[in-house]
C-alpha cells in the first residue's frame, strides 16, 4: 500500500510540475502563435487550429517537437513558425501556454 502511495504521490508531482523554464519568455515567444491559436489559446476552427489552453507542459513541448521533427504530426502551416526553435524556447514557449484556462 505504501509503494502505490509513493507512487501516485511521484505521478502527482511530476504532473503537475512546470519545467524550470522562463513563462514571460514564452508569453514573448507566443505572439507568432497568436494568429491561429488566438490570444488565450482558445484555437481557431476556421483554421484548424486546435485549442492549446490548458494543456501541460510536457505535452506542449513533445507535440512541437513532434511537429518541428515531422514525426507523427505534420502541419505545413505551423512549421516556418517552430523550425528555429530551440528546446529552451519550446520550453518557455511551454511553460507560458501551460498557464493559459
Amino acid at each position: 500500500m505504501k509503494t502505490i502511495l509513493a507512487v501516485v504521490a511521484l505521478f502527482a508531482l511530476v504532473s503537475t510540475q512546470t519545467f524550470a523554464a522562463d513563462a514571460a519568455r514564452g508569453q514573448t515567444l507566443y505572439k507568432t502563435c497568436i494568429q491561429c491559436h488566438g490570444a488565450n489559446g482558445e484555437g481557431n476552427e476556421a483554421m484548424k487550429a486546435p485549442r492549446i489552453a490548458g494543456q501541460h507542459d510536457w505535452y506542449i513541448i513533445s507535440s512541437i517537437k513532434q511537429f518541428k521533427a515531422g514525426i507523427e504530426r505534420k502541419n505545413p502551416t505551423m512549421l516556418p513558425f517552430i523550425k528555429k526553435l530551440s528546446d529552451a524556447d519550446i520550453e518557455d514557449l511551454a511553460a507560458f501556454i501551460s498557464t493559459l484556462k
